[in-house]
């Protein structure tokens, strides 16, 4: 490992380690535009240089410099400070002085480092050059006059999204950063590009001009609109939730979100059920707490009651659930609203056993009817560095574009009861194979043809499923799963139903039930139900939530519920009282003590360990795979109700042309 000297502090740096890094591995702050950690080097904005000996007296780009032993490196010298003085004068010459009404202002690395780094004035004199402006679709708004061609966005489309639809037009002076044919960008992961942008030339549209970052109490949550678990931060003002960004979380998301959990959010303040209603002669109708609940105890359940899980529901929640359950004598509990079943007394077999960073490292990997990009968007960005490292990727299922060399063996899920020479042979060389079973593979009964497959080594289980629910996995660790799945619910015929935000199911299987939904959208479970209790929605209340790979994580409540609605737990607790039954807690603290003592690794952050993959059992996987997923801006009631998803799904899933202007 070289040495190398920082401002008279000598320091080891780990071998490839570039000189920006050894600076920052000293505690020195290196400025940047271009430079990201996570994205190749490029060089063009000149912002980190330093001072080196050996070597040529002038300053050199720290980010493309390789560090080497014996070199002594300024940070601090006169050399420096003014060859960073003349770059930020260079990079503002045409830069517009729009900070005012810029949606960047207040966290702009530009603002920042002209401040800190800047001369405090300009000599140039001449007109300044404008850029039209670009339509990149629903999602960002362009202002490319601002733009200081530092590339960011374009090496984030290539490397780590797979999609060629930004880069750079013309070159000097004349140079415009645009997508090809100035259509919108149509990926899953494009709105990234927002938080890579290190000025104001690429903004948030539906965010434009909604507040400023100091107006805005920022909350640590956790992203449900499918079962990665993304780490993210929830920006409310008063009662509502105006963005959400990621947090870095190498393990789970690095600091990439999906579009449709970024964008979602202005579906929570729309579409609410703030009241109570209940069916009166075929209509819904306002009603009291004390109604419905009045409603609900003359039905006399008895221990013929049942509850089904929807997909963002929160454990405490599916806890309190089966508490009430349970102590009315039922133990109908299901969380697979669309028929799935499988079995689920042996966890590790239903969960992403190499892990969301494991998945990387793999050089042989099978995926069994999962289209990933819509499915779990950052688990394709995964796939796709390891397809880059050359691991060989098989599909089996209807063709989609994975952004990385795949080949697909065709539609049937009976392949995998006799899958081509070759895919044997390369999971079997494979040092680390895996095997990737979706929700279309489990609906096709691939479960135990997968668990044969030979994809397990010393140290390493590569089998995994990838779940499309942010509830599934702490669904399956409480319990909410019957054997024959939803149809067990149907044929027990329960009088009454509790659906918690369930508005995948089909009612029309219910008509004998009292149908109690407990949720916050008006969606189609509310439109099916006897009786609505208005709840809260995942941004509104705190909860622990579990991962496809079984990583147990908390999310904190952003602001409070809208009207008349209350935290999940808290209707399940009063409805409790109204049966005439005991559940065992009275508080959330003692709500969340008794999950925890029922399953004791949702205390414990992390991944959860759910021991070794049990033996294959004689099911057969057969039948054309169907990926559930038509519509990947539509998938759950949140998004329905988000304006922006819908014009998402209008654009760039329909075809449909919309205004491109502001």
């Amino acid at each position: 490992m070289p040495k190398v000297t920082v401002d008279g502090q000598e320091i080891e740096v780990p071998n490839g380690a570039t000189v920006l890094q050894a600076c920052e591995l000293a505690g020195k702050e290196i400025p940047r535009f271009c430079y990201h950690e996570r994205l190749s080097i490029a060089g063009n904005c000149r912002m980190c240089l330093v001072e080196v000996k050996p070597g040529p007296p002038k300053p050199q780009a720290s980010c493309a410099l390789p560090a080497a032993d014996g070199q002594e490196i300024r940070t601090d010298s006169q050399m420096v400070k003014l060859a960073r003085e003349g770059v930020m004068e260079f990079l503002l010459i045409n830069h517009p002085l729009d900070c005012p009404i810029c949606d960047q202002g207040g966290e702009c690395d530009l603002q920042d480092q002209a401040m800190y780094y800047g001369r405090g004035a300009s000599r140039y004199g001449e007109n300044k050059r404008a850029v039209g402006e670009k339509y990149m679709g629903p999602l960002i708004k362009t202002v490319m006059t601002r733009c200081i061609h530092c590339t960011r966005c374009v090496r984030f489309s290539e490397e780590i999204a797979g999609v060629d639809e930004i880069g750079a037009l013309y070159r000097g002076e004349d140079m415009q950063i645009t997508t090809y044919l100035e259509r919108a960008a149509s990926h899953e992961l494009s709105a990234n590009v927002i938080d890579l942008c290190p000025v104001g030339a690429l903004t948030s549209r539906p965010y434009a001009y909604e507040a400023r970052p100091w107006e805005l109490k920022k909350t640590l949550s956790i992203d449900v609109s499918d079962a990665v678990g993304a780490n993210i931060r929830l920006d409310a003002r008063g009662s509502h939730v105006l963005r959400a960004l990621p947090r870095v979380n190498d393990e789970v998301n690095e600091e990439w979100l999906s579009d449709k959990g970024r964008y979602m959010v202005d579906g929570l303040s729309r579409a609410r059920l703030d009241r109570v209603w209940i069916r009166r002669e075929g209509k819904l109708q306002p009603a009291r707490w004390d109604e419905a609940f009045a409603a609900i105890a003359a039905a006399q359940p008895g221990a013929s009651v049942a509850a089904i899980a929807g997909d963002l529901v929160d454990c405490e929640t599916m806890f309190a659930a089966r508490a009430l359950i349970n102590a009315l004598g039922s133990n109908l509990l299901e969380g697979r609203q669309t028929g799935l079943a499988y079995p689920t007394d042996n966890l590790a077999a239903v969960a992403f056993n190499t892990g969301l960073a494991g998945i990387e490292t793999a050089d042989a990997i099978l995926i069994v009817g999962s289209h990933v990009r819509w499915e779990a968007p950052l688990v394709n960005v995964r796939l796709r560095k390891a397809a880059k490292t050359g691991a060989r990727v098989f599909i089996i299922g209807p063709h989609w574009d994975p952004t990385y060399p795949a080949e697909f063996l065709g539609e049937d899920a009976g392949l995998l009861h006799k899958l081509p020479s070759f895919v044997t042979e390369a999971l079997e060389k494979a040092q680390r194979p895996a095997v990737i079973v979706g929700g279309a593979g489990l609906a096709a009964g691939a479960l135990d043809a997968a668990l044969a497959l030979p994809v397990q080594r010393e140290g390493w289980n590569g089998f995994n499923v990838l779940h499309m629910a942010a509830s599934r996995m702490g669904g399956l660790m409480l319990g909410f799963a019957q054997p024959g799945g939803i149809g067990d619910i149907i044929r027990a015929a329960p009088k009454l139903v509790l659906a918690l935000g369930a508005d995948e199911v089909d009612w029309s299987q219910f008509a004998g039930s009292l149908k109690v939904y407990i949720g916050h959208h008006g969606d189609r479970g509310a439109h099916a139900a006897d009786i609505i209790l208005p709840a809260a929605a995942y941004s509104e209340k705190d909860g622990t939530y579990v991962n496809t790979e079984g990583r147990v994580q908390y999310a904190e409540r952003a602001v409070f519920p809208p009207g008349d609605a209350r935290e999940d737990w808290t209707i399940l607790r009063a409805l409790a009282d109204a049966l005439g039954v005991n559940v065992g807690f009275d508080s959330y603290a003692e709500l969340q003590s008794a999950m925890i003592a029922a399953v004791p690794a949702l205390g414990i952050e992390g991944r959860a360990d759910y021991g070794a993959l049990p033996q294959p059992g004689p099911a057969r996987a057969h039948g054309r795979i169907v990926y559930p997923i038509r519509d990947f801006y539509l998938t759950n009631a949140i998004a329905r109700a988000s304006l922006v998803m819908q014009e998402c799904s209008a654009e760039l899933i329909h075809g449909q042309v919309l205004e491109a202007a502001e």
